[in-house]
């Protein structure tokens, strides 16, 4: 041991609190890590900890195993703390790891697995050392015991095991020392040595890859192993080299595919689920598909066996309940995100019926989030199917694979599994049953082409099965239903409404109002799908529909009722003004006015109410009117009150940094306010205490990112709703939009830069042409627009947003933009070419002819360019198209052989349409 001892009076202290954390009143334990955190603040500290673990021996187990987990959780402190403390510790920890006592020694693994990897191996190589020669113990236990923390050590940070120290490399000699071990008389030593060779896969760890026949053999050799644990391990390492190396594994495909998929059948869920993934992983690499599709007639008949709900499942869902009045538990409400409006246009190759998404219920109950459509920066990850249940699973995965498959195989799938899917279908058993309908639902989205002409025979078999007596095969058929929503939904003919739009509508809102909880979440959801793909198809059956969600709401509990918010929100988002029927405003009202009268403004519940009326004030327009004051008062008072909680975190930054949820959907519902309600709003702005108008200044230079993006949406939506309103507040707002306007935002500042930009166009348009006030602002919003365009890494949705202000200032103050013309023209073109016609765009393109008519020699190198974006309008408005003819008439009245050469070099197509449309 190290020089370091202990103070009698500190260590008296921190053993006296240890001790009193087994006390299990909440305010003692609240008050106990209160002192436990301020214990942090003691250098020696660790050290203290590590004397209790390694030396205390006649305190109970019990205490000196905690000192090891706190040891464990304060790992991060050996960096900052003086020498002599952090070699005592390393060394108390290595000795704890022998201590007699197994609690002891497990406490003390994981103090090594969390400093080994703090300070990294390169600074502790005795510790590694000392694990790997114990390797070879003639104490089975102690063995063992190295291994498993080996095994962690490899798992959590295998890049800094792969090191150089001291001039050799440690994986050279404990790969091979793994490969070898993999062969133990122990199963649990050859489980760790497979375990441990196969994290070093993905980090292509060029020891490993040494000896990669040898570690492909030894996989096989496993393959057949006694032991559970061994070949789930098998079946990871397999998993690993298909997604890293699967050049490896392709000779030997035949045989890695029989033993992958006789292992998909194992008896052992986890040795099953493990073998599932590679599926997953096979189907999800698209340069694998010519290997795979040889495999789909075996591999798909066996995922779908997996789908099954295996008895644990059934045990653990209790799913045959009538449990509607049954109170929720707390823990049983994932926590919701949130996200900030975002402003984003249209592009001509998106498709027009897929509209964004909100967070919508996966097949159980999973929120699957979109996030911003941020192309470059976007790390999609589909969570299909992943439901409230327990953790990911053998059913989930198998479903998640044969998602994908159909994505990838489409038809081809169809063929091998519509014979044992009709099977499922129309079997006795229930389990069966609901099986094939998850997979029905799974395939929907890869082989919709291939399974329509069997809809018109399935949707009705869905519909009549949301009779089914078993709650788990009604909520299965909600899900599977809103997966087929679109085709249900298309405006084919009378005749299709009638079979099948209604009908699903119908048998949707009976599950909303079912006695079972889960087939409510599932009926729920899957409606508001059916919202978002039907649009202004529903308003005809509004009646019926909101009387539905209203009962809803006397009905449901806590969990489903963020829910039903959603469902509400997204049918106004559908409908539209449809909703603003006084007949309609009299049903919905009420519920919505009865639950936000019960909760506080500090609810968490406050929020998804709040999101779910910003909808709503949009869609009923000055129908709002009669509730909008109370609305008004209770968002300017939640923004007041969180600026206020933000103002007390910055002065004491001990305290914890508040969310920013209620502020941002206070900001929104103000947005929605705005929307629907224009110069209406004007009363209450006006008479707000502190002003709102002061407050949204706040919001503007909000450190949060999410805050900030509402505050910009909320500028521009007043900008187009009551200007007048926020024009004398116009020069502190535009001082913090200029700064929000960075051509390289961070990932998370990307939407509140895109507010940001759209905001400034919206102004500049309400300011008029060439006010004085706006001028000065010009030149400065010019200079860091044009570096939006330009930047090459800058989203696609930045890029938009920032050519269409540019395009509005310009419409605006054209001598003082048009002398950049030449430095964006080209940049402006590319950007918007492609978005889909609308007025922002419009005006946007007026903005541009009018700098080209103001400096007709700007636009000469991006002729091409220009003419292509003109060529994929549509339908410009007429006041447009004029002032695209009056320009190339000009072009070629101005320099008519100059202009020859120029469209000679254009491609036919260019020429063509603009010979067809503008005679030139």
């Amino acid at each position: 041991m190290t020089s370091w001892t202990p103070q009698p009076q500190g260590l008296e202290e921190i053993l006296r609190t240890i001790h009193d954390s087994t006390d299990m009143n909440i305010a003692v334990q609240r008050s106990i890590t209160q002192k436990l955190n301020s214990f942090t603040r003691i250098p020696e500290y660790i050290a203290y900890l590590a004397y209790i673990l390694s030396n205390l021996t006649q305190e109970e187990d019990r205490i000196r195993t905690i000192a090891g987990y706190l040891l464990k959780n304060n790992s991060r402190l050996i960096l900052q703390a003086p020498p002599q403390v952090a070699e005592f510790v390393k060394s108390a920890v290595l000795q704890a790891f022998n201590d007699p006592s197994i609690m002891i020694r497990n406490a003390a693994s994981q103090d090594i697995v969390a400093f080994l990897g703090v300070l990294e191996p390169r600074n502790w190589p005795e510790c590694l050392q000392q694990l790997v020669n114990a390797l070879d113990a003639s104490d089975l236990d102690r063995q063992e015991a190295a291994f498993n923390a080996l095994e962690k050590a490899c798992e959590d940070y295998p890049r800094k095991m792969d090191v150089e120290i001291s001039g050799t490399r440690p994986l050279d000699y404990m790969i091979p020392k793994f490969l070898m071990l993999s062969e133990h008389s122990s199963a649990k030593m050859r489980s760790h040595a497979v375990a441990c060779l196969s994290y070093f896969v993905p980090i292509n760890c060029q020891s490993l890859f040494v000896h990669i026949d040898n570690f492909i053999a030894c996989l096989f050799k496993r393959a057949s192993d006694d032991d559970p644990s061994v070949r789930r391990h098998v079946c990871q390492a397999l998993v690993l080299l298909l997604a890293a190396r699967p050049e490896k594994l392709m000779p030997e495909m035949a045989n890695v595919a029989e033993y992958m998929l006789y292992s998909t059948k194992d008896k052992n869920e986890n040795v099953a689920l493990e073998a599932c993934e590679f599926w997953l992983t096979f189907a999800e690499d698209a340069d694998l598909a010519p290997y795979l599709h040889p495999l789909l007639g075996k591999v798909a008949p066996v995922l779908l066996d997996c789908m099954v709900y295996g008895e644990d499942d059934l045990l653990w869902l209790e799913g045959d309940a009538e449990d509607a009045a049954v109170p929720d538990k707390e823990t049983d409400i994932k926590p919701r995100h949130y996200g900030a409006k975002a402003h984003g246009l249209e592009r001509e190759n998106a498709d027009p019926n897929v509209q964004p998404q909100k967070p919508r219920i996966g097949a159980y109950g999973e929120e699957t989030i979109d996030s911003d459509d941020e192309e470059e920066y976007d790390d999609y990850d589909d969570d299909f199917a992943e439901e409230m249940s327990t953790e990911w699973n053998l059913r989930k995965c198998a479903a998640a694979a044969l998602d994908v498959l159909a994505v990838r195989f489409s038809g081809d799938l169809l063929n091998v599994l519509l014979s044992p899917l009709k099977e499922k279908l129309w079997s006795q058993d229930w389990l069966q049953r609901e099986s094939g309908i998850l997979a029905l639902g799974a395939m929907a989205e890869g082989c919709i082409e291939a399974i329509e002409p069997h809809l018109p025979t399935l949707i009705p078999y869905l519909i009549n099965t949301l009779n089914d007596p078993k709650p788990l095969v009604r909520s299965i058929t909600c899900w599977t239903l809103g997966r087929y929503a679109s085709w249900c939904t298309q405006p084919l003919s009378e005749e299709h409404k009638r079979s099948y739009f209604i009908p699903t509508m119908e048998g949707l809102l009976r599950m909303v109002l079912d006695n079972n909880k889960r087939v409510q979440e599932a009926g729920c959801s899957a409606f508001a799908t059916l919202e978002e793909d039907a649009g202004p198809e529903l308003a005809p059956y509004l009646e019926p529909v909101l009387r539905n969600l209203v009962f809803a709401f006397e009905k449901y509990q806590h969990k489903n009722m963020l829910i039903l918010y959603d469902a509400v929100g997204t049918l106004a988002d559908a409908v539209g003004r449809a909703l603003a029927d006084p007949s309609y405003v009299e049903i919905l009202m009420p519920p919505l006015t009865n639950r936000w009268a019960k909760l506080k403004d500090d609810d968490e519940d406050l929020i998804p109410l709040l999101e779910c009326l910003a909808s709503v004030t949009i869609a009923m327009g000055q129908a709002f009117l009669p509730y909008a004051g109370p609305v008004f008062e209770r968002c300017n008072n939640i923004i007041h009150q969180s600026l206020l909680q933000y103002q007390e975190f910055q002065q004491n930054p001990e305290l914890d940094e508040p969310g920013g949820s209620f502020l941002v959907v206070a900001l929104d519902l103000l947005s929605g306010l705005t929307q629907g309600l224009g110069m209406s709003l004007e009363p209450f702005i006006v008479s707000t205490n502190p002003n709102m108008l002061n407050l949204l200044t706040f919001c503007l230079k909000h450190p949060q990112a999410p805050v900030r993006q509402s505050a910009y949406a909320l500028v521009g939506d007043m900008a187009m709703g009551c200007f007048v309103l926020l024009r004398p507040h116009m020069p502190g707002i535009m001082q913090e939009l200029i700064q929000q306007l960075d051509p390289e935002p961070k990932f998370e500042f990307v939407s509140a830069s895109n507010n940001a930009a759209w905001s400034v166009g919206e102004v500049a348009l309400r300011y008029g042409r060439d006010e004085p006030e706006f001028q000065q602002w010009v030149d400065p919003l010019i200079r860091r627009l044009i570096p939006i365009l330009l930047h090459p890494k800058a989203p696609r949705s930045l890029h938009e947003n920032a050519a269409v202000s540019i395009g509005r200032i310009g419409l605006m103050h054209p001598t003082l933009v048009a002398p950049h013309l030449p430095e964006f023209a080209q940049a402006w073109c590319q950007a918007l070419y492609e978005i889909r016609d609308n007025d922002e765009k419009d005006s946007a393109f007026r903005g541009l002819c009018t700098l080209v008519q103001t400096n007709p020699a700007g636009i000469a190198k991006s002729l091409l360019w220009f003419c292509n974006s003109i060529i994929r309008w549509s339908q410009p408005s007429p006041e447009l198209n004029s002032m695209f003819s009056t320009l190339l008439q000009g072009f070629k009245q101005h320099d008519e052989a100059g202009w020859a050469a120029q469209m000679a070099s254009f491609p036919p197509v260019i020429r063509e349409r603009l010979a067809a449309r503008y005679g030139v």
